[in-house]
């Protein structure tokens, strides 16, 4: 009887330091895609931001942290959006949108007509008035017409914002806006977050 060839049934087992350069380079590959996906995440889809001042006081307050969409849409009416610094400007804005590119704004007795209509806006107190800027400070004439490819803006402070109503800020560019506001970090982060904000809104 020919004797059994063990060479055959024998097992190859990998060497332990084999075994842990090929963990360590599976390990090395799941740390490189995970810093790529959250390089692409803060890079194209989401960015942070520090509200700097009262403007948009109740809706927002001084100090909180906002996410922000860094993809620029379409803006629609009650967006909160981010608007680049411009006309003086030497931080970002953050401001709602109250009519966009066609719309007729109109400011009559406190109240905010859109289109001819009162614009519903349930995130302001009920007391709320609203009324256009000072002589000085605009050449707006209302009723206004929104231009093609502007917003018109206002702080829900509308006693206490910079925005549309003022020479300062006027019809803004859709291109000017940075992204929309998502949510608040708040509660997440109480105290001081561990990253740094890509800007501060006033």
């Amino acid at each position: 009887m020919p004797q059994e060839d063990i060479t055959t049934n024998e097992m190859i087992r990998p060497d332990a330091s084999a075994k842990r350069v090929g963990f360590l380079y599976e390990m090395a590959e799941v740390l490189s895609s995970a810093v790529l996906c959250i390089a692409v995440l803060f890079t194209f889809m989401l960015r942070f931001a520090g509200v700097d001042g009262n403007s948009m006081t109740p809706t927002l307050q001084n100090g909180e942290w906002l996410a922000i969409t860094a993809i620029r849409p379409q803006p629609a009416r009650s967006d909160i959006v981010i608007i680049s610094p411009r006309n003086g400007h030497h931080k970002p804005l953050v401001k709602r949108v109250i009519g966009v590119a066609g719309d007729e704004i109109d400011l009559v007795d406190g109240h905010v007509l859109l289109n001819g209509t009162p614009m519903e806006e349930p995130y302001l107190p009920e007391e709320t008035l609203t009324y256009p800027a000072p002589e000085h400070e605009s050449d707006l004439t209302y009723p206004v017409r929104v231009p093609a490819g502007r917003v018109f803006v206002m702080g829900d402070n509308r006693g206490g914002s910079s925005d549309s109503r003022r020479n300062q800020v006027g019809f803004v560019r859709v291109d000017d806006i940075l992204g929309k506001v998502l949510f608040r970090m708040k509660p997440f982060f109480v105290t001081q977050p561990l990253f740094e904000f890509t800007y501060k809104v006033k």
